[in-house]
């Protein structure tokens, strides 16, 4: 910049005002920026810094010393000092480390010596200032002011400053022999400003009159701004719908700029501004009043983010020492006063005001958009008044100064915000109907009347005239086709428009302008409102920045977590819990391109609280959803059939009711009275959990998604991955297992509360636009495999485990018998009563819950896992059969010698082993039959055609079709729950059983073996006092009923991966069998033939249970009449023992 020049030599073109206030007042935030950072470096904040980012020479030990000497010295050079002696060393280090803090109090000498020589041009150049009239002049002068007084303060507050600098230099000077060139001025300013306000207070004397003439324009404006709620609603302020009949004029005003002017901006500048020109305070009562007024209203203003500057503190002790001014000190107690007692409940009204008018003011909008043309001004107005009360609030509630706390304490600042955001998005999704209203204002009117205005001009000089015919000639060649055509605005451009009437403001404010805008007052005020009009058009963005920024929430973390918490405890104001996520996405507007290395920091704090929030909603949702998911459970329990007994006993009971007197217990409530209502103010816990959750499902569902920082949230994709892992814990919680006392729930019951879940999960979609039938998806196919996602246990595993280790094993302890005719598990009545009854948990119906719940997946786990156990069971047949090998090759060839074979027969061994085993097996078979009929009544009811189309398909396999085929189709139509003559999963799993070190033959041998073993073994049975046949139960109490599966099921699979005739083995098999039963029908020992006919019957249930063997085979064998008679002696038998 060049040096100061005569008055009479200036002129106001070659001084280029706008351009360097321009430059100065972007760079001065720059520099505040840097000059913060540096502070917080040395603090644990990682907004924006890093608490390892401070310089280490200021904390080594071994340069402590050397620091101190330095500190205590400065701004004087001493070299030769011994405490400096280990700066030798480091010295490269420190000038590399500390080059970036250095140059950067450099730059902000530079910054103020071109402050310093811009505001002696303007007094030079005596600058006619007004608000309302040269607009931007007058508001980029003050802010330069601020800002100035802002960053020497800031800077005063660097503890670390003479440090830095003093380390920095020394370094230099032992590197290059001499000092920085730039340490001399730079130490001299760093000792002067130790007092920042009182050393600006002397340099501002001679601006006094231009800073006071600037401020005393705000007369018209600040009282204006800074009226009570109760004004505000007299004058029905910012209500669209308050005069109909105006409702599509175009809101005017002769300030327009003025009118969302920050009222937090005016305060600084009027605070600041009169502490720099003190002396009018006591000349000028308008200044004084401006004065007064401000400091009614705050109690700290703020320097630069969340750093604040006291004001009455700091003013008292500025004005205390000066001579004359103890009216003044005065004037400051009583504001000082007056702020700590009314200010609170001021600002406090004025948010409550401010709420219903921007909710009002939104719906309106939302309902009407249109009007966002006309009422444009009411938009920016709303947005900047409740930008300053937020604003005001977090500054003044982080440093109280009073007891009484409750007028800092906002519960409902959510909504406030919220409604801000939703005005917001309505200028962001409606950008094209303001720019189109806008583009036909500036062209059919503004254009029109600012020519009316300049050819009414008495005097023009060329330059001025050119920049106002180039307006003119702007605005009348907008035509509504561009704007209609082009809808995102990138077409216009009225940036060098506004910055050309920037210029011709200086050019015209200055003294002795020919054109001097005082004198012309009426076209300042058009063109204001012209560049409002402009700035419709091209710069809507900027303008909701200008407006409604609140990225300095990022540096009030604590206090904004705060905000959250209060807001979503409030069930009222849990609805606007959005808006809190939607405020991070305002926090990169804060950042400054003079210090880029902070982008990282905000941008990564931007994204962790914006996370941390839409979790915490979703958190809270999905805990209210899962409140009434129990709530309904209840309720569906309560129609579960056990409940009905009651019921049922209470109406048989109801003639003797009267004898019960009043000691009887009273009636039941019955499932469905929660529904009755007598009074509909009546609330209970499950509205009040509907109502909670609807509102804060508005708020996750209010925008489908938020870009912060080039990343991407999605609201409803938190809620839906949170319901997926509650809906997991619920399902398996739900089933109660209990692994000490092995007690689970029954799979009816699980089935009940998990479809009462699911009808609730539902319901959420009439809150939320989510896909609920993908989390059922989810979790209900992982719930069908043994460990979900997350390598925990699912409910198939729990009811496998539960199936196989307690029920299965009572079963083969002897306690439970498995009853066909009844086709369930029941318990026997033993010594040790069973925890649990067994029938409720293999029934029919319970069954098929099993199966609903499971899945056919699920079932397919639970058929491999009993498989699994009839493969060792199958195993240790093998290990007996190798054991009597030799006897049982001669007993396979000599079932026609009776006598050979009974001597054969006393020397088997784990005769009773071998039955034992197969019943096990059998039983297990059983079981899984059950398991498997109950999977196909439920999926013939949820797919028939695809079940029938699979049943179709096996039984129409042709004969001669290879057995890898059929095995496929065998597979398939297990899974399906359909019986099959093979069981492929049985087949599987024995094949799985390879013996080293024995031939394929031998293995052959040893199936056909076990099969002789078990065949002659059966006359055993006949012996034991539970195997006597129950008509009942279709059985036997000891469950040898089972064999008949076991006989038939373990065959066909043996000899399927022997690949040998499943016919002729059981062919074989009946033959011993039939022979070695027909031996003990010569038997006279009572005991050994006590359950003759019993065992009998098992002949025929062989035959009936294979699809290899018929009743001729087996008549051929054994004759009919004996098992005639088998059956007439067992039903006689039960008869007489029932008698």
């Amino acid at each position: 910049m060049s040096a100061t020049l005569s008055r009479g030599s200036l002129q106001p073109g070659q001084q280029k005002l706008a351009e360097k206030f321009t430059i100065l007042n972007d760079r001065g935030i720059g520099m505040l920026t840097r000059i913060y950072n540096i502070k917080k470096q040395g603090q644990v904040w990682k907004a924006c810094g890093d608490p390892k980012a401070k310089p280490s020479y200021l904390i080594d030990k071994n340069l402590e010393s050397a620091v101190k000497f330095i500190v205590r010295k400065f701004p004087a050079v001493e070299t030769r000092n011994n405490n400096l002696a280990q700066l030798q060393k480091e010295k490269s280090e420190i000038l590399k480390n500390l080059a970036l803090y250095y140059f950067t109090f450099v730059d902000v000498m530079e910054f103020k010596d071109h402050v310093c020589e811009l505001l002696n041009t303007i007094d030079a150049c005596q600058v006619f200032f007004d608000i309302t009239v040269n607009f931007d002049l007058t508001k980029n002068y003050l802010d330069l002011v601020v800002t100035y007084t802002n960053l020497m303060m800031l800077l005063s507050r660097i503890e670390e400053r003479k440090a830095i600098i003093g380390l920095y230099n020394y370094a230099h000077e032992m590197t290059h022999g001499s000092s920085d060139r730039e340490y001399p001025r730079l130490g001299q300013m760093i000792v002067d400003y130790e007092n920042p306000l009182k050393k600006m207070m002397e340099e501002f004397v001679p601006h006094g009159k231009s800073l006071s003439d600037a401020l005393l324009s705000l007369q018209m404006v600040y009282p204006r701004r800074n009226l009570s709620a109760d004004q505000w609603r007299n004058a029905q302020l910012l209500s669209l719908i308050s005069a109909p009949s105006t409702m599509l004029n175009p809101a005017q005003s002769d300030t327009m700029p003025c009118e969302y002017l920050s009222l937090d901006a005016m305060e600084k500048w009027i605070v600041f501004g009169f502490i720099l020109c003190h002396g009018v305070l006591n000349s000028d009562q308008a200044a004084l009043s401006l004065w007064k007024l401000a400091l009614q209203s705050s109690t700290c203003l703020c320097l630069f983010r969340d750093e604040v500057f006291h004001i009455h503190k700091s003013a008292e002790d500025l004005f205390i020492n000066i001579r004359g001014y103890n009216k003044r000190v005065n004037d400051i107690k009583e504001c000082k006063e007056q702020a700590l007692s009314q200010a609170g409940l001021m600002h406090r009204e004025r948010r409550k005001f401010l709420r219903s008018a921007l909710k009002e003011l939104a719906t309106v909008l939302s309902d009407q958009p249109g009007l966002l043309g006309p009422k444009a001004l009411f938009v920016f107005m709303a947005l900047s008044f409740a930008r300053d009360e937020i604003i005001w609030l977090l500054r003044h509630a982080d440093n109280i100064q009073k007891k009484s706390t409750d007028d800092f304490i906002d519960k409902h600042i959510a909504e406030l915000i919220f409604y801000m955001e939703e005005l917001r998005a309505h200028v962001r999704k409606y950008g094209p109907v303001m720019q189109r209203y806008y583009v036909q204002y500036l062209s059919g009117f503004d254009a029109v009347v600012l020519n009316e205005l300049v050819q009414n001009l008495s005097v023009c000089p060329e330059d001025e005239s050119i920049i106002m015919s180039s307006f003119v000639n702007t605005m009348t060649s907008l035509s509504v086709k561009q704007g209609v055509t082009v809808e995102d605005g990138d077409v216009f451009d009225f940036r060098g428009m506004r910055l050309d009437w920037f210029r011709l403001q200086a050019y015209t404010s200055v003294s002795k302008a020919s054109l001097g805008i005082a004198d012309h007052r009426e076209l300042g005020k058009m063109m204001n409102t012209i560049i409002f009009h402009t700035k419709m058009v091209d710069s809507l963005v900027e303008m909701l920045v200008e407006t409604s920024d609140l990225s300095i929430f990022c540096f009030y973390s604590r206090a904004f977590e705060k905000m959250f918490q209060q807001c979503l405890e409030l069930p009222s104001q849990s609805r606007h819990s959005i808006s809190f996520p939607l405020l991070c996405t305002h926090f990169m507007s804060c950042t400054h391109e003079l210090c880029p290395e902070e982008r990282h920091h905000i941008g990564d704090r931007s994204l962790s609280l914006c996370n941390m929030f839409l979790d915490e909603m979703a958190k809270q949702a999905r805990n209210l959803i899962t409140d009434i998911c129990t709530e309904q459970c209840t309720l569906s329990d309560q129609l579960l059939p056990k409940h009905c007994a009651k019921t049922i006993s209470q109406a048989v009971n109801k003639k003797s009711k009267k004898q019960m007197g009043k000691k009887g217990e009273p009636e039941r409530e019955k499932p469905g009275v929660e529904s009755m209502r007598k009074n509909r103010l009546l609330v209970t816990n499950l509205d009040k959990l509907h109502t909670a959750l609807s509102e804060l499902c508005f708020s996750i569902n209010y925008v489908p998604n938020m870009v912060i920082w080039e990343h991407t949230f999605t609201p409803r994709e938190y809620l839906t991955s949170h319901l997926e892992i509650r809906f997991t814990k619920s399902i398996v919680g739900m089933t109660m297992y209990n692994q000490a006392t092995q007690e689970i729930a029954k799979p009816s019951e699980l089935l009940t509360s998990v479809r009462a879940y699911m009808t609730v999960l539902q319901s959420i979609e009439n809150y939320v636009q989510i896909d609920i039938t993908r989390v059922f998806n989810n979790v209900l196919l992982q719930q069908t495999q043994h460990l979900d996602s997350h390598g925990e246990p699912t409910i198939t595993s729990l009811y496998t485990n539960w199936y196989l280790e307690t029920l299965l094993r009572q079963v083969s302890n002897g306690h439970i018998a498995y009853f066909p005719a009844m086709k369930a598990f029941v318990n026997l009545p033993t010594e040790n009563e069973l925890t649990f009854n067994a029938e409720e948990y293999s029934d029919i119906s319970e069954m098929r819950s099993l199966s609903e719940l499971l899945g056919p997946y699920g079932m397919k786990f639970l058929s491999e896992s009993l498989m699994w156990h009839i493969s060792s069971q199958v195993a240790e047949l093998k290990k007996l059969v190798v054991d009597n090998v030799e006897i049982l090759t001669q007993m396979r060839t000599s079932f026609d010698k009776p006598e050979h074979m009974a001597s054969l027969f006393k020397k088997l061994s784990s005769v009773d082993s071998v039955l034992k085993r197969m019943t096990i097996i059998g039983v297990i078979l059983s079981f899984r039959s059950l398991a498997q009929e109950a999977l196909r009544d439920v999926l013939s009811c949820h797919i028939p055609f695809l079940v029938s189309s699979v049943e179709d398909f096996k039984d129409h396999i042709p004969r001669e079709t290879d057995m890898k085929v059929a095995m496929n189709v065998y597979e398939l139509s297990s899974a399906a729950g359909l019986p099959c003559e093979i069981d492929p999963a049985l087949v599987v799993a024995l094949s799985s059983q390879k013996s080293e070190n024995i031939s394929p033959e031998e293995e052959y041998k040893i199936a056909c073996l076990l099969m002789v073993f078990v065949a002659v073994s059966m006359p055993t049975l006949a012996s034991n006092v539970m195997s006597q046949y129950s008509p009942a139960i279709q059985g036997h109490c000891n469950n040898i009923h089972c064999l008949a599966k076991a006989i038939n099921q373990i065959a066909a699979a043996l000899f399927t991966i022997h690949k040998g005739s499943i016919e002729d083995r059981l062919k074989e098999f009946l033959a011993l069998a039939s022979s070695s039963l027909l031996k003990i029908g010569q038997e006279t020992d009572k005991t050994t033939t006590r359950n003759r006919e019993s065992v009998y019957l098992l002949l025929d249930m062989i035959v009936q249970e294979s699809p290899f063997l018929t009743m001729d085979l087996l008549e051929s064998c054994f004759p009919y009449v004996l098992l005639r008679n088998a059956y007439h002696a067992v039903y006689k038998q039960s008869v007489s023992s029932s008698a």
